[in-house]
Order: structure tokens, then C-alpha cells, then sequence
């Protein structure tokens, strides 16, 4: 049966404690990934990538594109989990030896064993280098247009687990031949792999309403495509093992061992400028629950359909987010232009000062001699 929280547990309490969890007291860069359990990233720089803006309030002292330039001293990889993204080794390795939905024909499987031996020969390959030797040409992309075929091969190389991500050189992903290793899955089972993966999203996204969880565990069908069909049982079995609580209708689930209650989970005097795919704020489902408003990720939307701009960026002040932030670099001033759910700014001195000093560390984050606000 599920562990029920001790006392009654409120929407406000989740809220708190939703914001309080994950906006933990800043740490090292490998503390902070291994205490998130995964990063998710994105291309888009705006005005940093999302994986940036993410550990910026999570690693002290961290600046835009550390995670880039120390990612190889660090003990984690980029790989695919529900989002494409960073995560400490060990969990990666719950999730290989991976099986593609798809298996290679023939001609394929072969373009992709001598690339292998060229990346071998060569220790870590840039993907012009593997281009330029091949001369594999173009391909129609997923999403119907045309990319380098290289680029694309060294990609499905990389989700097969025949390649890792060595390095990024100016965000450019470079490569080298993954080394072996035993398979933790192999090890502890199919089954005890997916609970512990299971436990990564949880330890991440928690408190999580019911319907979001589910999905989140479908997510893992990236992840871990050979065990697409035991998603079911590993969500019954999360359901089983979590503390949950039901407010309003909705079946709410966190790890067993946290208290949505306790009085720590206080959030102070605090405005901070969240990633669009920060934990926070990432469950949109959760976060109209919270914050009895709608936020979508724009940047893809035509500019005419827009409502709150191309990267907005949500604005929380303590444990309400309150609007959000269009934040762009203008050569080396930063121009930050703020919206309100109310229309308005809250009137408290409290708000005007914290909003200053997370403007001032957005500054030092991207190491930007000056700040220009929008009048």
C-alpha cells in the first residue's frame, strides 16, 4: 500500500515544497547534476541554453557554458532519458545495452561499423571530420528537411550506445567509441532498472499528479525502448512504493522518504528567472495547478501567435510565479523586458530588491559588463 503522509497535506504545502525540493542550497556542478538526476538540454541560447539556466541556481559560482567546458572531468553523459540531455553515468548505464526501435538494414549497419573504426583509429572525432572523409551527403531529417547524413549516422551511433559524447566544441557535439562496461541493467534486472529510472523522474519532477507521472514513465520508451512494455508495471509499482496523497480530486506522488509538510520547505524572500524546462515549472499540467495559469514554450510558435514571447522565461517570487521574463543579450548589455499575470509588479520593497539581485546574478552568470533594463 502507498505510505500516506502523516498529517494533511495541502495544495499550498505541494507548492512549497514543490519549489523549496529542487531549489536546493547551490552546490558543485556534479552535486547539483547527481542531486537533479538529469538535466534536460536545449540549443537555444536566450539567453543562455537551458541546461545552463537550469544549474545557475543550483551550482555556486557557476557562469554560462561551465557545464559545457567541464563535462569532460565530469562523471556524467548526454544521452537520451524522457528529454534528451545530462545525467550521471550510472544512470545512463541502467538504460544500455540499448535496443533502436528500429533495426538497421545491412547497408547501414556496415557505413556504421567503419565510421566506428574511423573514430577508433582517430580516439574523438568532430562530425566534419567523419563528413569529410565518408562523404555520406544528406538526409531527410525527422521533421521532413534535409541534414548532413553523417551528422545524422554519428547520432544513431550514439543512441545505439556505440558512441558517447566526448566533448562539445563551440556546441558542437565530438565523439569517441563508448567504453565497455557491465551492464548495470544486466545486473540488477530489467525490472529493477525501470523502478530505479522510475525513481530518477520522481527524485526529480516529485510532487507529481498522477496523470504526469504516467506520462513521464511513457517518456522512458526513449530511454529504454527495449523495455517499452514493462512501462505499465513500473508505474504501478511507483504507486505502490511512493507517498501520495489526494487533493482535489487529483492523486498526488512524491518519494516516500520526503515530508510535503515539514516546515523546511519554507521559500524566502526570493525572484528568481526559471528555464523553460526547469523542474519547477516543467509539468504544465502541475503548474496550472499551482499557479492557476497557463505557460507554453514559444519559441516555436509564429511570431504572430505568440502570447508571451519567444523564450519567456517564468518569473517566481518565493513560491508564486508571478509572470515571466523575455531576457536578450544586445551585444554586451542585456535587456530584460517583465510581464505580469496581474498586469502588474507586486508593490512590495521586498520584490523590487530581490528582483534587482537576480538581475545582478544573472549579470555575473553571463559575465556581461552591464545590465539595460527595458523603461
Amino acid at each position: 500500500m502507498p505510505k500516506l503522509p502523516a498529517s494533511p497535506i495541502t495544495l499550498d504545502a505541494l507548492r512549497r515544497y514543490a519549489v523549496a525540493r529542487t531549489l536546493f542550497t547551490p552546490t558543485t556542478l556534479g552535486r547539483a547534476i547527481e542531486r537533479l538526476g538529469f538535466v534536460q538540454a536545449d540549443p537555444i541560447r536566450a539567453p543562455a541554453r537551458a541546461q545552463d539556466l537550469t544549474l545557475r541556481h543550483r551550482v555556486k559560482g557557476y557562469c554560462a557554458g561551465d557545464l559545457e567546458r567541464r563535462y569532460p572531468t565530469l562523471d556524467i553523459e548526454e544521452d537520451f532519458f524522457v528529454n534528451y540531455g545530462f545525467l550521471p553515468r550510472a544512470t545512463q548505464a541502467l538504460m544500455h545495452p540499448r535496443t533502436a526501435r528500429v533495426a538497421w538494414p545491412a547497408a547501414r549497419l556496415k557505413k556504421a561499423h567503419a565510421v566506428l573504426d574511423f573514430v577508433r583509429q582517430h580516439g574523438v572525432v568532430h562530425p566534419r571530420e567523419v563528413d569529410a572523409h565518408f562523404a555520406h551527403g544528406s538526409a531527410r531529417n525527422w521533421f521532413g528537411g534535409s541534414s548532413n547524413a553523417s551528422t545524422q549516422l554519428l547520432d544513431d551511433m550514439h543512441y545505439r550506445g556505440m558512441l558517447r559524447i566526448a566533448a562539445r566544441v563551440s556546441g558542437v557535439r565530438t565523439y569517441a567509441v563508448s567504453q565497455p562496461q557491465e551492464p548495470l541493467a544486466a545486473l540488477a534486472g530489467p525490472t529493477q532498472a525501470m523502478d530505479a529510472l522510475v525513481d530518477v523522474i520522481v527524485r526529480k519532477y516529485a510532487p507529481l499528479p498522477e496523470r504526469s507521472l504516467g506520462e513521464l514513465i511513457s517518456h522512458l520508451r526513449g530511454g529504454a525502448p527495449q523495455w517499452a512494455d514493462q512501462r505499465q508495471a513500473a508505474l504501478q509499482s511507483a504507486k505502490l512504493r511512493l507517498a501520495s496523497s489526494r487533493i482535489g480530486g487529483v492523486t498526488w506522488y512524491w518519494p516516500a522518504d520526503e515530508s510535503p509538510a515539514s516546515r523546511r520547505h519554507a521559500v524566502g524572500d526570493v525572484v528568481r528567472l526559471l528555464a523553460p524546462f526547469d523542474p519547477v515549472v516543467w509539468d504544465r499540467r502541475r503548474f496550472e495547478m499551482f499557479w492557476d495559469w497557463a505557460y507554453r514554450f514559444e519559441a516555436y510558435t509564429p511570431a504572430a501567435k505568440r502570447v508571451r514571447g519567444y523564450y519567456a522565461l517564468p518569473l517566481l517570487w518565493r513560491d508564486q510565479v508571478i509572470g515571466w521574463g523575455n531576457v536578450a543579450l544586445r551585444g554586451d548589455k542585456l535587456q530584460v523586458d517583465l510581464g505580469y499575470v496581474s498586469g502588474t509588479a507586486p508593490r512590495e520593497a521586498a520584490f523590487a530588491q530581490a528582483l534587482e539581485e537576480e538581475l545582478a546574478r544573472l549579470h555575473t552568470f553571463l559575465a556581461l559588463p552591464l545590465i539595460q533594463k527595458c523603461p
